[in-house]
This record gives structure tokens, sequence and C-alpha cells, in this order.
């Protein structure tokens, strides 16, 4: 079997030029060295140094390996530094859940708020929330309370707003008439009449926005179902269709002006955002550490009430 020591031991004749040098670096004795070096050109059967009275001269193949190895060693010792620098810092490992288009569009910017080690998994509410009873997560950002008595907490931290978006250059003069004179049913049906995309088949924010407004469920013409809702605002970017968002997933596609805000209902459709976790699991400051990673990287985005 290879022993990485071998190889280490090799590196270090190899650069310091005896076998002395090469000792004091390692913080081992020089027979020690020697006989790693031994066991090395034993294993792969040629010599790689050629032995002079004060100098380890390296041989056409110990040349050779220590091109093909050195890169390879340096990223290892530098990773094994790293380790031992964590270490002893004892940075504390925060594993956080939150949705995709959440981490994409408003923290992965802002990685530089975060002192701790985090580890970021990616989920629906319910499964996020499963995985903080499971003790899978430390802390979840989720756009769903669940309602069963548990130990986790829910900290409100937002409010985000629901809408039905389209491709800027969809002419809505039409249904905006509908609107102004309050005609809701030839709106809703001038909306079935248009191309849609929803988050699954279950079309749950369509569902969710059509229910506040048309007090009834959707009966639209999906044009596709993406499980993704930033691809979903790409689409329509690029394509075109209807979809409803929130100001929470349209981000800076809302900020730009990249799709156009058709309507944002009669009855606001809205849904509150809360940070979950077991306070008795988590240390209180590694709450606060999130909870201010994400106000500070949502700031401005999205209704605080």
């Amino acid at each position: 079997m290879v022993n990485l020591e071998w190889y280490r031991t090799f590196k270090a004749i190899y650069q310091q030029g005896t076998l002395t040098k090469a000792a004091t670096e390692l913080m081992v004795s020089q027979p020690n060295v020697s006989v790693q070096l031994s066991s090395l050109e034993s294993y792969i059967g040629h010599a790689l140094f050629i032995r002079l009275p004060r100098k380890m001269v390296p041989t056409e193949y110990g040349k050779l390996l220590y091109t093909q190895i050195v890169e390879s060693i340096d990223n290892l010792e530098r990773v094994e530094i790293e380790f031992k620098k964590s270490s002893i810092r004892k940075e504390p490992t925060i594993r956080l859940g939150v949705p995709s288009e959440v981490f994409y569009t408003y923290l992965s910017q802002n990685m530089n708020l975060v002192k701790s080690h985090l580890v970021v998994e990616y989920g629906l509410a319910m499964d996020l929330i499963n995985k903080l009873r499971n003790d899978e997560l430390d802390i979840a950002f989720i756009t769903k309370q669940d309602k069963n008595p548990d130990s986790l907490t829910y900290e409100y931290l937002y409010s985000e707003s629901f809408m039905i978006v389209c491709n800027v250059d969809h002419d809505t003069t039409e249904f905006d008439r509908y609107i102004a004179d309050n005609d809701l049913v030839k709106a809703e049906k001038w909306l079935k009449a248009q191309s849609w995309y929803a988050y699954d088949t279950n079309l749950p924010l369509i569902r969710r926005f059509w229910r506040s407004n048309f007090l009834k469920r959707p009966i639209v013409k999906l044009k596709a179902a993406i499980p993704d809702n930033m691809a979903i605002l790409k689409a329509i970017t690029m394509s075109g269709g209807f979809a409803v968002s929130s100001d929470l997933i349209g981000g800076d596609t809302l900020k730009n002006g990249q799709v156009k805000v058709v309507w944002r209902g009669i009855i606001p459709a809205t849904n509150s955002l809360h940070l979950a976790y077991d306070k008795n699991k988590i240390d209180p400051r590694l709450v606060d550490e999130m909870r201010d990673y994400i106000t500070q990287s949502m700031d401005g985005y999205i209704d605080t009430k």
C-alpha cells in the first residue's frame, strides 16, 4: 500500500538536497527519512537519488516523479494547514436550509457576512421542517409554517406579495381595461386564454392567487411545469408566457424590469416567511448570525411588515 509520507519525504529531500535538512523540515529523525525514502524506492522499483557524501542528487526517474507529484502534495499540505487552522479557531458549523432561489438571488452574493462554516441545503418548506425535526439541519428560512405542535420556533422575518407577471413586450391593454372597469369575469377569461408556467402541475402559486381574487380554482393552459422559480422567470423573459411570482422570488428580475407586473390582485395574496429552529438545540449566537445574514442580504427587496 502506498504511504503518503513516503512522497512527502521524497519531496522534502528533493527540495532540501540532504537527508539532514529534509529531516529538519519534516521534524523527524534522519534515520526515519532514510527509511521512508528506501521504502518508496523499493515500492516503485527505481532509485530516486544518487547518494553523494554531502548531497542527494535526483536521478532522471526522480526528476520525473517529482514533476508528477509535487503539485498534488502541495495541495494536500495546504488543505492540512487550513484544516488545522480551522480546528484551532474552532469555527462552528451551521446547517442552513433554504429555497434555492433565495440562496441564489440574495444569500450567495453576501457570503462575506457569514463567519461560521456554512453548509447549505435546498428544499421546500415541509422538507426543510422535517429535516429540522430529524436534526439534519440547524436552522431554516422557510416560506410555510407547520401548524403541528412541536419544539420548533418560527420567527417571523418578512411577508412576500404575489403577482401575475409576463414578458415585457406582451400587450396587456385589454386586461388592464377589464381591471379598470372592475370586470373580473372578463379579466379571468383573458388570463385563462394565456399560456402559463408553474412550479408543478398542482399550480401552487397560481392556485393561491386565483382563490384570493377569483374565489375559485384556476383553469389555465399550462405551457410547462418547471420546478425552479428562477428558471420560470427566465423562460418568460426569453420566450413569453405568464406566471405567478412574488417580490421574494422576483428579486432583481422585478427590480430591473425584466418582466412585466400584470396584476397584483384586488385582494393581495401574501405569505409569511420565517426563520425556523429548535431553540433547545442551537446556540442563540448562531441564530443571530443567520438572522443578520438573511436580513442584510435581502434588505430593500421585500416587505418587512
